[in-house]
């Protein structure tokens, strides 16, 4: 149990004390309600008395009483009903709550830190109460009337006749068969008059006089002269006078307004106006029969069929709540005592010693000696009667039963001169004059004679009353006998079924066995006691149950836990919502955060309710946010009720502050770490054959790798722009920010162009939430043009909408457990800084969605296309974390996080915006196949851009043409099939002679040193004007390997308008070509033995072109048709075909393969010197009637891409010579004798069937040759991964290699060519051997001279060419 401002040994001395009547004559009631009391109220502080007093027991021992206590109270001749007790009760329980400020205890067991409040002052309120209130019965006589005063005033005419009728009228309520209450001690009840004289206006003679009077008529002994009313109540202001009644009125202030009286020990009055006085003899029919009329009409009075239980509900309750403030303020205003002086005060506690040392305990004693004479005089002759009668039925020892063995003889009742009873009544007086071991004694007596009579409720109150004062017995000269109080309590509760009696037993059994740290038993007592007959006791009884289980040596905190939220269930039961509300407060602490999220859900939903009915709706709020947050496991419909009650509450206090903050919304989470943020317009979708740009979109998910080659792209295209070199303060453009972005930086927004915030939603519950009216917060800092910075801070759409446009999405609806994103618009019309806050909302839920128990449809419907149960409105912020800094080592030791700027942009000036289509853009090529589509560009803004370029990592898929208008044909030309190529129409006869055309590649952006990535777009004027559209021809030329491409173009513009903050913008683009097989050229060269030079010089070579259809009719492709071979190069080109067969058709079906040889010869001397080193001479080796032009666009244009790599390498610079050096120059000249530059380039036609119509196809292959004998490729070969080989080690020698050229290097130095003639006649008959001239003419190939050895001794092997074999070659010095 709970401490207690009294110990048990003060306590129960002061529950159990002689009781004394007062019977006042109208004119003695109004001299004390002058001072706003009435006669009984005017004793009741000084009802103590403040020494010791003496007396003497039977045995003429000397008895000391300390802290004596009387209760003074008016005559009442009803007893208080159960219904006006039980609101007595539960009004002095709510009347009493914690106080503010209080001190909780800590208290800490295992992983529990407790605060719990020590003591429980409700509770003592209600036990002293519920102890006062107890309505007097037969079976005992404690609160029996032991005196009674009569008090009159000595203003009355004849005062001594007045005392004659007011004892007359006492004499005949006590012995009138018509009134069975109160309950008098003994027939010879003490009688003590009281003349009370007002001072101030009385006259003082005559009361003496009459004092005088009564002492020869009554004895000094019995009567008493009280002076009061010293001063008038007009002087009450100017002095200051202790008032020490309100500590006592304050907590019996609600039945004083009652007008009623609730027991013989409660001191009430009415006091409502001086005319509804009580009467003289308080026995006038106004009291009789309005007292009962006012408990009918009190409102928790009940039927006499109702449940007790069920008495005290919500509604009434706040009533009474409020009638008690009420109550109490009405109060306060009152001065009790107002002409009484500290004089009267000094004589009111001089009239309470004289009344009880020359009144009362005389009386007690002598009635003690003779009820003692009685007992012993009667005890020889029925002692011993009994005696004989139960040894002779039941043998010498009784032997004990249990109470379920005794039969139901509750109703049993003695006559009052039974023996039984006297002995009782001298306990009781024993027991109220302290005297406990005699009282222990008689009780013990008394005890047996009621079990043997079976008087059981005689019995239980002996036996209750034996244990008590086994207790208070001074040096506990033996235990506390706990089995008598249960043995009572059982016997009240189960036979006599007398709840009340049974009550007392339990508080003051528990109040003893806590004081002996018995708290297990005492926790046990207490529990046992609650039933459903009242919540109000059993709600009290289980609170003391659980601070004894706290209290407990080991505490047990979870049965502490438990029983406090039985507790708050009854309290709630009973009406007590603030201690109903306590009880579930202080079990939280037990159930927060150790897992039991059931039981913490039932917890602050309970809280939440209490809360709101007792109007404290910020607490309501939070419980019920408490629910709706952590990770329920409740049922949909459950949740569902939650979810309504925090929807209610919630309204009700935003409807109490409608134009404060906007408060924070439990639902839906938000992560707000996963928010992303996009800056610009969405991306068009696809119009037929025009495909807007990808650019980069929400949709698009995080790519660590493509955001690392846009970013290289970026910088790439900054490079060239900045010749070369990117600037120190760029930055790579970031359209969306999310937290895989750098967002150290303010992000910068284009004014006028959207920001589009994506906010991640979680729905945890089960139910679907729908949120209305969603937008954005936000706050906006504009900036004018002369700089200065004007904060305006607008927080809805409503405020300014020139500055910021918010769109507002109407309804967005979340299921159960569903996560969601929402994407919000912001539409920046002036430039300054914004910064995003979070999201405002109505959050509610789907009408109809589940049938639960809870509140049901309420107002505040939206309509829409889902039907609200009701809605309120609120925020959400979003606070997004940065990353962790981990650079430092004060950052590397400690947790610092980084700014995340990625909601805070900088809205900037114009900018211009481009759009790019692509028109007939395939998603399907050949390999090599060359596709012509268009680009269109539009500038959407109202800023004109220029410095239009494209970079990509894959230049070789795409060209814009020729610098040139002359090179690049605009638009197809009306030729066959409509070729993508500039095509010229050919004779016929003339098929396999070379047509030489040139071209500079410095005409197709390719040269040595440039960047081939970063391609300028040929705008007309370089400048896209605002609202203005260009389309250009676009060349596509499938990549060589099959499968599928990701090809990226990034597209780099400026404002013709510098800006300071963004100095370009960009555009993406990926585009995705799936290639399919078509043909694999293989090619080689050798140098040709024949002699013939048209051309003047030698140097011929062959070369060997190999084609095979690789295309396994996947694409519908039926054939290809070779239309044109071409060659490139600076110092070689095709002079003819050699081909043998006269197959000019050059088709190939699947899996065909086709080889055709070109005789090429060196370019003229004069013509190479003439030429930049940029220049190619291109031959055309055509095989059909067209001559495609190889030195235009597009053929040339993927032909110089397919060297790019190769012209971006800077040539090697001359050095300085050493001997080392002249070896490896000498070295190098063998290498490149073997070396050539020839490029080939194979044109074809494809026919496709597709749909049942037969399309032409056309494409071109390039083999770049670059060494004599070496075969090339035209697409990159797969190699095989090479064998595992164990690991070897060894150790590297430090000597040096000479280099030597290869055998293969050096016999391509020279070229043989053997001439002799076809057919020799000779003679063999007349000359044996025959000599046949044969020439073998050499051909030094290099630029260096050439030793040579010739060695011609037979060989086994026969062979018709001979190359010069590899000894004792040696190369010449150079020259």
């Amino acid at each position: 149990m709970a401490q207690c401002v009294q110990s048990v040994q003060e306590l129960i001395p002061d529950s159990f004390v002689p009781c004394v009547a007062a019977l006042c004559s109208d004119e003695a009631e109004r001299l004390t309600r002058l001072n706003h009391l009435s006669f009984a109220e005017l004793l009741k502080p000084f009802s103590r008395l403040t020494s010791e007093v003496h007396m003497r027991d039977p045995n003429n021992q000397l008895h000391i009483i300390k802290n004596l206590k009387i209760a003074v109270s008016n005559i009442i001749t009803q007893p208080p009903q159960p219904g006006a007790i039980r609101k007595l009760l539960n009004d002095v329980v709510s009347g009493s709550q914690p106080a503010e400020g209080l001190v909780a205890n800590v208290i800490t067991a295992g992983d529990y830190d407790l605060n719990i409040s020590a003591t429980t002052p409700w509770f003592e309120s209600y036990r002293e109460t519920f102890l006062q209130s107890m309505p007097a019965s037969d079976h005992e006589f404690l609160n029996h009337y032991l005196a009674c005063m009569l008090v009159a005033s000595s203003s009355e005419a004849e005062p001594v006749e007045q005392f004659s009728k007011l004892s007359q009228e006492q004499h005949r309520i006590q012995h009138n068969s018509d009134y069975s209450y109160p309950k008098w001690f003994i027939p010879n009840t003490l009688k003590y008059y009281v003349l009370l004289h007002d001072v101030s206006a009385g006259d003082e003679q005559r009361a003496e006089s009459i004092y005088e009077e009564m002492k020869q008529k009554y004895g000094t002994q019995g009567c008493y002269l009280l002076k009061i009313n010293s001063r008038t109540s007009n002087r009450a202001s100017d002095e200051q006078i202790p008032d020490p009644w309100s500590q006592y009125l304050q907590k019996n202030s609600i039945q004083n307004q009652e007008s009623y009286e609730d027991g013989p020990c409660t001191i009430t009055s009415n006091k409502n106006s001086d005319s509804n006085l009580l009467s003289l003899d308080g026995l006038d029919n106004e009291v009789k029969d309005g007292l009962p009329n006012n408990f009918r009409a009190h409102p928790l009075q009940l039927d006499s069929s109702s449940d007790a239980s069920n008495s005290i509900d919500g509604p009434d309750h706040v009533k009474s709540a409020s009638s008690l403030h009420e109550t109490k303020k009405a109060n306060t205003g009152i001065i009790h005592g107002a002409c009484l002086t500290l004089t009267d005060h000094d004589r009111i506690r001089q009239f309470i010693q004289e009344f009880t040392f020359r009144g009362l305990l005389p009386h007690i004693e002598k009635t003690i000696r003779q009820l003692n004479d009685q007992l012993i005089s009667r005890k020889g002759l029925s002692r011993s009667l009994f005696s004989a009668t139960k040894k002779w039925f039941s043998g010498s020892k009784v032997p004990e039963k249990s109470i379920n063995e005794l039969k139901n003889t509750s109703g049993l009742l003695y006559p009052p001169e039974a023996p039984e009873l006297q002995i009782r009544k001298m306990a009781d007086l024993c027991f109220l004059v302290q005297h406990y071991d005699l009282a222990y004694s008689c009780y013990h007596t008394a005890k047996k004679d009621f079990l043997n009579d079976q008087a059981m409720l005689y019995a239980a109150g002996a036996l209750e009353m034996a244990a008590v004062s086994a207790f208070l017995q001074p040096g506990a000269p033996r235990p506390y006998p706990a089995h008598y109080m249960d043995t009572a309590i059982q016997t009240y509760r189960d036979i006599c079924k007398n709840m009340v009696l049974a009550e007392r037993c339990v508080l003051l059994s528990a109040e003893i066995l806590k004081s002996q740290s018995k708290y297990s038993e005492a926790a046990a007592l207490l529990i046992r006691l609650t039933s459903e007959d009242s919540d109000l006791r059993s709600a009290l009884l289980l609170e003391q149950a659980a601070h004894c289980f706290i209290n407990m040596k080991s505490p047990m905190v979870r049965k502490y836990a438990f029983h406090m939220i039985l507790a708050g269930h009854r309290f709630s039961k009973a009406g007590q919502k603030k201690h109903a509300l306590r009880c579930y407060c202080q079990a939280m602490q037990v159930y927060k955060g150790k897992g039991w999220s059931l039981a913490e859900d039932h917890i602050n939903f309970t809280i939440g309710r209490q809360s709101y009915t007792l109007r404290q709706l910020d607490n309501a709020v939070s419980a019920f946010r408490h629910i709706l947050i952590n990770e329920s496991k409740q049922s949909a419909a459950q949740q569902g009720a939650f979810l309504r009650e925090y929807l209610y509450v919630y309204k009700n206090v935003s409807q109490l502050s409608p134009d404060g903050p906007l408060p924070q919304l439990p639902l839906p989470y938000i992560n707000s770490s996963a928010t992303r943020v996009f800056f610009g317009h969405d991306r068009r979708p696809a119009d037929g054959e025009k495909q807007a740009a990808t650019h980069v979109s929400l949709d698009q998910e995080y790519d660590s790798e493509s955001s690392q080659q846009w970013r290289e792209l970026e910088e790439q295209v900054v490079a060239v722009v900045n010749r070369g070199v990117v600037p120190s303060n760029f930055y790579p453009t970031q359209y969306c920010l999310s937290s895989y972005s750098d967002n150290s930086r303010f992000p910068l927004a284009v004014v006028e162009e959207p920001i589009t915030v994506e906010v991640a939603f979680r729905n945890p519950l089960k139910v679907p939430l729908l949120l209305t009216d969603l937008s954005l917060l936000w706050k906006f800092q504009p900036k004018d043009t002369s700089g200065k910075d004007n904060e305006e801070v607008k927080e809805l759409v409503t405020g300014e909408p020139k500055m910021i446009g918010t769109e507002v999405i109407s309804e967005f609806l979340i299921n159960s457990e569903e996560s969601k994103v929402a994407r919000l618009k912001l539409f920046p019309h002036h430039i300054g800084e914004l910064h995003i806050l979070g999201v405002v909302y109505n959050l509610g839920t789907i009408q109809g969605c589940m049938t639960v128990d809870g509140i049901g449809s309420l107002p505040g419907c939206h309509t829409g296309k889902h039907s609200l149960s009701m809605s309120v409105r609120g925020r959400q912020d979003l606070e997004i974390q940065g990353p962790r800094l981990n650079n430092t080592k004060e950052e590397k030791t400690s947790i610092k996080y980084g700014p995340d700027r990625r909601l805070d942009p900088i809205i900037t000036e114009e900018m211009p915006l481009l759009e790019v289509f692509f028109i007939h853009f395939p998603t399907g090529l050949l390999c090599g196949e060359i596709r012509k589509a268009y680009v269109e560009f539009v500038n959407v803004s109202k800023s004109p851009l220029t410095g239009l370029k494209v970079v990509s990592k894959r230049p070789e898929f795409f060209t814009f043409g020729g610098n040139t208008a002359v090179l690049t044909p605009l638009s197809p030309s009306a030729s066959e099939n409509c070729s993508a190529y500039k095509t010229v129409a050919t004779d016929s006869t003339a098929v396999c002679t070379a047509l030489i055309s040139s071209a500079s590649s410095v005409d197709f952006g390719i040269g040595i040193g440039s960047q081939p990535e970063v391609i300028p777009v040929p705008l007309p004027d370089t400048v896209l004007l605002p609202g203005a559209s260009v389309q250009l021809p676009m060349w596509l030329r499938g990549p060589d390997e099959e499968g599928v491409h990701e090809i990226n173009f990034l597209f780099y513009y400026e404002s013709v308008k510098k800006q300071p903050k963004i100095r370009h913008r960009i555009l993406r683009h990926t585009a995705v070509i799936c290639t399919s097989r078509s043909l694999n050229v293989r090619a080689t060269v050798c140098r040709s033995n024949s002699l013939e030079d048209e051309e003047g010089r030698g140097g011929n070579m062959l070369v060997f072109v190999d084609v095979e259809n690789t295309n396994t009719s996947e694409a519908g492709v039926k054939e290809f048709h070779i239309v044109q071979v071409s060659s490139s190069s600076k110092h070689w080109k095709f002079q003819k075909s050699v081909n043998l067969s006269e197959n000019k058709d050059a088709k190939l079906a699947s899996r065909e393969k086709g080889k055709f040889c070109f005789k090429a010869i060196r370019c003229k001397e004069k013509e190479v010197a003439t030429q930049s080193s940029e220049k190619y001479t291109f031959a055309d080796i055509i095989f059909g009637n067209e001559q495609i032009i190889s030195s235009a666009s597009p053929c040339a244009d993927f032909f110089y891409r397919s060297l790019s790599s190769e012209l971006k390498k800077p040539q090697a610079q001359p050095s300085v010579h050493t001997e080392k050096q002249s070896l490896e120059d000498a070295v190098r000249l063998i290498q490149k004798c073997s070396e050539v530059d020839l490029n080939i380039v194979v044109l074809w036609k494809a026919y496709v069937v597709e749909d049942s119509k037969q399309l032409i196809l056309e494409g071109q292959h390039h083999v770049i040759l670059r060494t004599i004998g070496k075969e090339a490729f035209s697409c990159p070969q797969k190699q095989e991964p090479p064998e595992m080989e164990l690991l070897k080690f060894f150790r590297p020698e430090n000597t040096t290699v000479p280099l030597r050229p290869s055998v293969e290097q050096l016999s391509n130095l020279i070229k043989t060519s053997l001439h002799y003639p076809e057919s020799f006649n000779h003679p063999f008959h007349q000359k044996s051997l025959c000599l046949v001239p044969v020439t073998l003419l050499l051909s030094n190939c290099s630029k260096a001279d050439v030793d040579v050895i010739v060695d011609l001794r037979h060989k086994t092997t026969r062979c018709q060419i001979c190359c010069l074999p590899d000894k004792k070659e040696k190369p010449s010095p150079s020259k």
